[in-house]
């Protein structure tokens, strides 16, 4: 019986992995259809990637090890705490796909109504959401483990055992943003379950800010060891070598590893592999119930809603059956537009704040930055003369566009294809796919704007910059969010997915890739040109004529990237056909 019920609940996740499989298969085979050009072109760019992080790496852990000493512990240090900090991104990652494939998905809909048990539903959607969280993560590490490997002169099968150690590694947090996913899925309407969620969620941080304080150094200290100085002073850090952290569990066992300590890789490694095996096999065979009943409530939360809100709508006066919200009063007051475009405006701020997926990451995004922000004041008493000055300027406006690039493609770029297969409602209808576009390219314009130009204020203000410099790089993120908006939009309507539902596999394909990979070069070209008038501590002949050159080449530069993306996209949609 056991072994009959086995077999029925194999079979049909094989038969979903098979034909996924498949089409996964027949879209790399319709990459032929695209451009050669362009498609070595990602792909040289993608192996470029790789190699530069790796020599990035390499040179930074060979520099690091010269230290007497103190090499060995820096690096083992900073291991620790890139493991630690990439599982937390990892179990947040998790929490928002999972809970966008299992509750928000029109797969899972499809499937659950199937004479499929729920558990299979579960499981293809755990290795879904895995697989879309975590290659990301391999693609960042790689270079790393190799150049790590490199420079401890490590033997052959270190890298063949850490690849085994990352895959089991991954399968943690996702078994941990699995079941985040469901539990809040069940239980977030419930106003016990929001104040204790607040209240735990206070009490970490808490608890995390009183970990982190470093004991006094007293003059005692000064006269110990360098090691146990220089201990004391990474104390900040040793919440990385918690031993119960899976993160721990793999830095461990690489560095010993490494090291020839075969033993103790081995242990650390079986207890990451053991804690991997029971908690997949939990997440894998025992989770499918807990999944259908936390599905059930989300869709009767949302006839909850609608009961209520018809009763509402009774108990309002009958003149005034609907009350315009917020958001609505709001773009009323803005100039120049007319009600089809404010209509449409509406209806993407508002479709953005209804996926979990989507405000969901752009709280990861802006915790870092935030991070960023807070430490950026450590940089600012270094700034003493000109060169370090221009250096940290620019190396600030860099991070604020990379900032930049990864909202417009993230979220611009799949704004058209999002319409999906009811784009052709709006082709039929008096405002046009032009307009549209238009609509959306503006309001990605003010909200990336808007964004990017607070961050430069702040970082600017956190490194102490006159406010010269303060102006100057202002306009430069700003003439970066028009180019990097139209860019994406544009990009976004010449490469359309709209077959697919999911923003995330929407940016994932080709058009998406391309988009990424022209933003970076973009920046890397605009940075070099403002970096090329830049006053780098030494007076130049005619260096306020080279200032000037340079910003009128940046201007174009951006025009160029900006305007050619945006001019084919409207193009290509006065001759689509619906």
């Amino acid at each position: 019986m056991w072994e009959t019920d086995k077999q029925s609940q194999t079979e049909p996740l094989l038969l979903i992995i098979k034909a996924n499989l498949l089409q996964t298969w027949r879209r790399i085979l319709s990459l032929k259809q695209q451009s050669r050009l362009l498609t070595l072109f990602i792909l040289f760019f993608v192996g470029g990637y790789l190699w530069f992080s790796f020599w990035l790496f390499y040179k930074g852990l060979l520099f690091i090890s010269r230290f007497p000493g103190l090499g060995g512990l820096l690096t083992e240090r900073l291991l620790f705490l890139l493991f630690a900090f990439l599982f937390l991104m990892l179990w947040f990652s998790n929490l928002v796909i999972s809970y966008t494939n299992l509750f928000r998905n029109r797969e899972t809909a499809f499937l659950l109504p199937l004479p499929i048990p729920a558990q299979v539903v579960f499981q293809w959607k755990f290795i879904e959401s895995t697989l879309l969280a975590s290659w990301a993560f391999l693609f960042l590490v790689a270079p790393l483990l190799v150049a790590y490997g490199l420079t401890c002169r490590v033997s052959w099968h270190f890298y063949g055992i850490t690849i085994l150690l990352l895959f089991l590694f991954i399968i943690l947090p996702a078994v941990g943003g699995s079941w985040c996913a469901v539990i809040l899925a069940r239980y977030l309407d419930r106003r016990n379950f929001q104040v204790w969620a607040i209240i735990s969620m206070a009490l970490l941080v808490l608890l995390a800010g009183l970990a982190i304080q470093p004991p006094p150094i007293t003059d005692d200290t000064l006269e110990t060891r360098v090691l146990e100085v220089l201990d004391r002073l990474l104390y900040r850090t040793r919440f990385a070598q918690f031993v119960w952290l899976p993160s721990y569990w793999l830095s461990a066992s690489v560095m010993h590893w490494s090291e020839g300590s075969l033993a103790t890789a081995t242990f650390f490694g079986m207890v990451l592999m053991s804690n991997a095996l029971f908690f997949g096999f939990l997440a894998l065979k025992g989770t499918g119930p807990a999944f259908y009943e936390a599905y059930s409530a989300v869709q009767s939360r949302g006839q909850l809603l609608a009961v209520w809100k018809n009763r509402l709508q009774k108990w309002q006066h009958s003149e005034q059956p609907y009350r315009p919200g917020l958001l609505e009063r709001i773009i009323h007051f803005v100039p120049g537009i007319g009600p089809d475009v404010k209509a449409i405006m509406i209806k993407d701020m508002r479709s953005f704040w209804r996926d979990t997926s989507q405000w969901g990451q752009t709280l990861v995004l802006f915790g870092l930055l935030g991070v960023y922000i807070i430490n950026l004041r450590h940089f600012s008493r270094q700034l003493n003369n000109s060169f370090w000055i221009s250096l940290v300027s620019h190396l600030n406006l860099l991070a604020c566009s990379l900032n930049l690039a990864t909202l417009t493609t993230r979220f611009v770029f799949p704004q058209f294809s999002q319409e999906g297969k009811r784009v052709w409602i709006i082709g039929m209808a008096p405002l046009g796919l032009a307009k549209v576009m238009r609509a959306k390219f503006w309001l990605s314009s003010i909200v990336s704007w808007g964004i990017t130009c607070s961050l430069m204020y702040i970082s600017c203000r956190m490194l102490k910059m006159p406010w010269q410099l303060t102006l100057h790089y202002m306009a430069a993120v700003s003439v970066m969010a028009v180019t990097l908006s139209a860019m994406a939009i544009g990009l976004g309507t010449l490469y359309p997915n709209l077959k697919e539902d999911h923003p995330g596999k929407i940016v994932s394909g080709f058009g998406g890739t391309f988009c990424l990979v022209l933003s970076f070069l973009y920046i890397v070209g605009a940075i070099a040109i403002m970096a090329s008038g830049a006053y780098w501590g030494r007076w130049r002949p005619r260096f306020y004529q080279t200032q000037w050159l340079s910003w009128i080449g940046f201007v174009l530069w951006s025009v160029v990237l900006g305007w050619f993306p945006y001019r084919f996209g409207l193009q290509k949609l006065r001759k689509w056909e619906i």
